[in-house]
């Protein structure tokens, strides 16, 4: 599985895997699984915040969660030291999307995020989903996405 060529192709870098902005860590590995905590969409090395269907579009919801699943990918290849042979598989992706009570196409926001895995992971991309609309994400982020990774052993 060759991702830094796929990224290529699709005209993407892959982003130094983010901090975690409180008390957690930023991927857990149990029983052949990872366990990526909620990623938050960056743009040019800022936070893309805005709440969809009030002052931002669902296309610009579509690129956040892009960028929130890029991060997550970031995140992946970190845990397993740039060994993408070990991802067997993307399971599901977690995706909130901060929206306005009126807004009801989260399902085409994540699609943002879900698209992303296929293109990069082929059929191994494809995955359980859940998309969700809150009121609020940290630091008024857009869109956070997390994810549960099948792995094999290192």
């Amino acid at each position: 599985m060759d991702i830094a060529a796929k990224l290529a192709e699709l005209g993407l870098d892959l982003p130094t895997p983010a901090a975690p902005v409180a008390a957690y860590v930023p991927v857990v590995e149990q029983d052949g699984l990872l366990h990526v905590s909620g990623q938050l969409p960056f743009r040019d090395g800022q936070l893309v915040t805005g709440r969809l269907g009030a002052d931002m579009d669902e296309a610009s919801g579509y690129d956040a969660a892009r960028r929130c699943a890029l991060m997550i990918v970031a995140q992946v290849g970190k845990a397993v030291d740039g060994d993408w042979s070990r991802v067997e598989r993307i399971v599901k992706l977690g995706v909130f999307v901060n929206s306005d009570p009126g807004f009801t196409q989260q399902p085409k926001v994540a699609n943002g995020a879900s698209e992303l895995m296929e293109s990069l992971f082929g059929e191994a991309g494809r995955h359980a989903r859940s998309a969700v609309g809150v009121p609020v994400l940290p630091l008024g982020a857009a869109v956070e996405v997390d994810a549960i990774v099948a792995v094999r052993p290192a």
